[in-house]
């Protein structure tokens, strides 16, 4: 074969190489190795005359470091509204992560290296949750509350090592307003039971939160103008809207001053051209993408107790829709009232705009609590870990509030070690978590 042949066939070879790559690469099949199944899933029923359920994935500690009953259990929420937890479970904090090639690999950070660690798709018509009619999805967070509640009980329920684990309610995000909600009514509820009856209720902790956005909503434009990422003619530009938003919530005129807050956002992306406000630094959004295109397959579907014919959302328009008049109302009281109960855990990335650092002190400083003035004259603590600087811890009796560096608003995406040594920490109250001073009031 002279040289123009022989370079010819490598061409030819070179050619269905790039193609047999190229094909496979646009059909992927994910991978659903057996030892990433969960412990358990499938469905919780929220109605007793309905199919309306939430859906769960439920993972027990991968080391236990003392008997089962005694292993606290974490119960995570995703915000949105109406973002699934399976981005909690498969991009952030769960045991196993999707790669780009929808393929499972361990995560080191997983939340639940000596916890028990419950997913629930919230509310009804979340991700795998079922809404047997739109009717039926709850509007304002006392709904959701109740549909959470029978959910969780009923969680307890499957199996007698469940009843006397310290339950933690976790979630980031719109989950600043499911977590006080539903750890409201527990606690609400506990006061009206015996003690065999109770939800046994440890601690919330809440990550980059939507809580007080009658406050949070008018900090977008000093935080990005400090940063330098807008002038101050912007900064005007962005406080007329706020100022507008905070007059709407004034109102009660809730549609509006939601779509007030949304134009703050549209107005900062076009002013600065971020690829988020999840995240000041990243030059892409967040790959949460991933997640859909991995629980799109029937034998991931099926793998975890779902129907294969079910068109999974990562977010959902329609539930999103239904609380489009929650969105704007405080949750504040719910989460004063819970600091007098048990203990608080806020927690915020460093980079992130929309409800980091700067947005939940905003509105921390407004809670109506005993303790608050202390807390806020409690030293800022420099927080480590294995010797590196992780960020900073502010703490006082049962209030305690973590801003992670390097983190947006995935935090545990982006400091996954990290955020597994915050939540141990915190709670086991170890190291700078310790509680020395907080006596728990009554139920009632």
């Amino acid at each position: 074969m002279d040289s123009t042949a022989k370079s010819n066939s490598l061409t030819l070879l070179i050619i269905i190489f790039i193609f047999n790559v190229s094909a496979s690469s646009s059909n992927l099949t994910p991978s659903f190795p057996k030892q990433a199944l969960p412990t358990k899933s499938g469905y919780l029923s929220v109605n007793a005359t309905s199919n309306s359920a939430i859906f769960y994935a439920f993972y027990e500690a991968q080391s236990l470091t003392s008997p089962l009953s005694q292993t606290p259990l974490l119960i995570w929420l995703q915000g949105g509204p109406g973002c699934s937890s399976m981005i909690g479970n498969f991009f952030e904090l769960g045991p196993w992560r999707v790669t780009k090639s929808l393929n499972l690999i361990p995560n080191p950070g997983s939340w639940n290296r000596i916890f028990g660690l419950l997913f629930l798709d919230n509310p009804i018509g979340t991700g795998f949750s079922i809404a047997s009619n739109t009717d039926e999805i709850p509007r304002d967070q006392n709904s959701v509350a109740q549909h959470l509640y029978t959910a969780i009980t009923t969680f307890i329920q499957l199996d007698p090592a469940f009843k006397d684990r310290q339950i933690y309610i976790n979630g980031e995000s719109y989950a600043g307003k499911y977590v006080p909600a539903i750890g409201y009514h527990i606690l609400r509820m506990n006061s009206r039971l015996n003690a065999s009856q109770r939800v046994n209720l440890a601690g919330v902790a809440i990550g980059d939160g939507l809580t007080h956005p009658l406050v949070q909503v008018t900090t977008h434009a000093a935080h990005a103008y400090f940063l330098g990422l807008i002038n101050e003619r912007q900064k005007n530009d962005l406080e007329k809207i706020q100022f507008e938003a905070v007059r709407l919530i004034k109102q009660g005129n809730w549609s509006a001053a939601r779509e007030a807050r949304s134009s703050i956002f549209r107005l900062l992306h076009n002013m600065t051209g971020l690829a988020t406000s999840f995240d000041f630094t990243k030059k892409a959004p967040y790959k949460t993408h991933l997640v859909t295109e991995f629980l799109k397959s029937r034998e991931v579907k099926k793998a975890l107790g779902v129907s294969g014919s079910f068109v999974f959302k990562i977010c959902s328009g329609t539930v999103k829709e239904a609380l489009r008049e929650d969105v704007m109302k405080s949750v504040k009281y719910m989460v004063e009232y819970l600091v007098t109960k048990t203990r608080v855990l806020l927690y915020q990335g460093q980079h992130d705009l929309s409800d980091g650092p700067v947005q939940v002190e905003a509105w921390v400083k407004t809670m109506k609590w005993e303790g608050i003035e202390k807390y806020l004259n409690a030293d800022r603590k420099i927080w480590k870990v294995n010797g590196e600087l992780a960020g900073y811890v502010q703490k006082w009796q049962s209030l305690a509030n973590v801003v992670v560096l390097g983190a947006g608003h995935y935090l545990p995406h982006d400091q996954a070690g990290n955020s597994q040594a915050m939540i141990e920490d915190w709670v086991l109250q170890k190291g700078l978590f310790e509680n020395v001073n907080f006596t728990p009031c009554s139920v009632l």
